[in-house]
């Protein structure tokens, strides 16, 4: 159990934890000079029956407050510090106030100097501490009276603390690695070491983990659990991490920044969906002003998008997003403090939803409904975050279904138990490649329906087509879906013979597309002269003279040969047949599996042409998407496309 201090500056914190365990946490010569605490300091006292408990003990003045937050962010229990001579004062209100939008409910208050006040003060004191906490999740908390110099109270308030260590349950652990860093340094014969306390998941010694901002992977070498050596930590667990690997030291992170499991490595993004909650002694917030944002060790800048109005009131809640100016490492859950622009009062909290929200559709009611049911998810089950509801939510919401790699990575689950949770739910979970969707059976019949439904309307438009290209019918029914995963949706349509498939062309079994009999007669002619050179083949106005007839008839019969699939228009008046096309294609494939990439003199050598037509050849591939140009070559993005 790690039991953290709050209250304000000079109420006897570090003294009273001194008393405690023997330990004097302030470590910085200046802390010990000032007798004032700046940075958070660690003590863990010997307990023979093995249980662990761990102190953090938090400055109190309000210029360290963003030290007082690192310091709080992983701990159970609070011990909330009141000096009976002073009594409650303005940096115990807001330490209250940081600890119950923290989402800490469970404490001890210990009435401090008692030996330099009388009795009737001592009352005084105990109804505001009683007054501070009405109405709070620690309204019936025990009030201890104790003084550090006489030691009166303090044995009772460590049995207190010890019952409350022996008698609480280990948190379950949820998830996959996660810490947020609130010291590194460098130990001689050591190397970089990172401190913090485990958010999420276990951590053994030899493991490999990442490190948020910089996405450097590392190695664990060594690891203090609660100040021992130890081969194994858990969530919960304060940890000093031995890392070592691959331009690992100490320039390659700070506080702030977070080590976290391989399957939570992301991009490095900016902005964050929260439920905001503003303090009612706050000012009103506008949409759009400017906040400091804090996530255990972490702090960044940034400004509220609010998605339900214009105005947040003093006391109320709201969803938001916000858009920050550094990335913040987030999953579903993480608790955030907001202070006010110039960094000088906390002004709310907030409870992460989702930490890569969409750029559009913000403000959609699907958007706002489905981070409604992830809120009271997290409301409703603090502890262990039941799931049920958002993934419903999310199958009802996106009918082109939700991306499960995405969502695993917010929820800080691996993608299996989030396939499983889907497939409980009677969702179908469909995998391509690294990407990953579920569907309710209703959107999958739904999809389905409507691809059926654009391939009879392109017939009906376009009825001497072929078909419609299959990346054509995917930006009109799901263009946000990749190719692949497309594919999966179109497998079942194919193979129960909805649909059927010629090259890249998709139909209905009954369309028959077809030319005319006097156009299908001129193209049986133009046909044997496009084969005479297949990688060279004769221009519209070349065809015309040779058949001798007007160049627009010829236009539109390879026009519609194209609409058949026959031909390809690789530029302007220049057609070429599939087959060559095809060919072509697999030149390109065999170049670049011997030389890395394929080059225009290369190309041009293997098609025996001029260097200005393998150039166009080529820029036909990049523009169809098949290849894509680097500089000097172009490199095959999409072997699959003519199958």
């Amino acid at each position: 159990m790690i039991v953290g201090t709050a209250g304000h500056v000079d109420h006897g914190k570090t003294a009273l934890i001194h008393a405690l365990t023997g330990v004097s946490t302030d470590r910085l010569r200046e802390e010990q000079a000032r007798g004032l605490t700046i940075e958070a300091g660690y003590a863990y006292p010997d307990m023979d029956d093995g249980i662990e408990l761990g102190f953090i003990d938090v400055p109190g003045h309000e210029k360290f407050i963003h030290n007082m937050l690192s310091g709080v962010a992983g701990i159970d229990t609070m011990l909330l510090v009141v000096a009976a001579d002073d009594g409650v004062m303005p940096q115990t209100r807001e330490h209250m106030q940081i600890l119950r939008l923290l989402g800490i409910d469970r404490g001890v208050v210990a009435l401090t100097k008692c030996d330099l006040v009388e009795p009737g003060r001592r009352l005084e004191v105990h109804e505001d501490i009683r007054a501070l906490l009405a109405g709070s999740t620690l309204e019936d908390s025990m009030i201890l009276e104790v003084s550090s110099r006489t030691g009166e109270g303090i044995e009772e308030l460590r049995e207190e603390l010890w019952q409350r260590a022996r008698a609480s349950d280990a948190e379950p652990v949820q998830g996959s690695f996660r810490m947020a860093v609130d010291r590194a340094f460098t130990k001689t014969g050591s190397g970089l070491v990172v401190t913090g306390t485990i958010v999420a998941g276990e951590i053994t010694v030899g493991d490999s983990v990442r490190l948020f901002p910089s996405g450097h992977e590392a190695r664990v070498r060594g690891l203090r659990r609660q100040g021992r050596v130890a081969e194994y930590a858990r969530q919960g667990d304060r940890l000093a991490l031995n890392l070592a690997g691959p331009g690992i030291d100490r320039e390659t992170v700070e506080r702030g920044d977070w080590v976290v499991a391989q399957t939570l490595a992301t991009p490095a993004l900016t902005r964050v969906d929260i439920s905001l909650e503003l303090l009612e002694n706050a000012p009103a917030l506008d949409h759009w002003s400017g906040v400091h944002l804090h996530l255990g060790a972490s702090h960044v800048t940034g400004r509220i998008s609010l998605l339900e109005g214009q105005q947040l009131l003093p006391g109320g809640h709201m969803l938001a997003q916000m858009i920050l100016d550094a990335p913040l490492h987030t999953c579903l859950g993480d608790r955030v403090i907001v202070r006010d622009h110039g960094a000088r009062h906390t002004i709310g909290g907030g409870i992460v939803l989702d930490g890569s929200p969409p750029r559009r559709g913000q403000r959609s009611s699907a958007r706002l409904q489905w981070l409604e049911s992830c809120r009271q998810a997290v409301m409703s089950h603090p502890g262990v975050i039941s799931l049920t509801e958002p993934l419903k939510a999310a199958l009802t919401l996106r009918p082109d279904g939700p991306d499960v790699y995405g969502l695993a990575r917010n929820f800080n689950r691996t993608p299996a138990s989030l396939a499983n949770a889907f497939e409980a739910l009677g969702a179908w979970v469909i995998s391509a490649g690294p990407e990953m969707r579920a569907f309710s059976p209703e959107s999958l019949e739904s999809l389905r329906g409507r691809i059926l439904e654009v391939v009879t309307e392109n017939h009906e438009r376009e009825p001497a087509m072929l078909g419609t290209e299959r990346e054509r019918l995917r930006r009109q029914v799901v263009p946000n879906m990749p190719s692949a995963l497309f594919r999966q949706i179109l497998q079942p349509l194919l193979t129960e013979g909805m649909l059927k498939q010629q090259g890249p062309f998709l139909s209905l079994p009954a369309h028959q597309a077809a030319l005319s009999a006097e156009d299908e007669a001129l193209w049986q002619q133009i046909q044997g002269y496009l084969a005479e050179t297949p990688y060279d083949p004769p221009r519209v106005r070349d065809l015309a003279g040779l058949e001798n007839i007007d160049e627009t008839r010829v236009r539109q019969v390879l026009t519609s040969a194209a609409q058949l699939g026959r031909v390809y228009h690789v530029r302007r008046d220049h057609f070429f047949l599939a087959r060559s096309v095809h060919d072509m294609a697999e030149m390109i494939q065999q170049i670049e599996v011997q030389q890395g990439a394929a080059h225009v003199a290369s190309f041009r050598d293997r098609l025996g042409v001029g260097r200005k037509l393998a150039v166009l050849i080529l820029e036909f591939f990049d523009r169809i998407g098949y290849t894509r140009r680097v500089r000097d070559d172009h490199v095959v993005r999409r072997a699959d496309m003519w199958h």
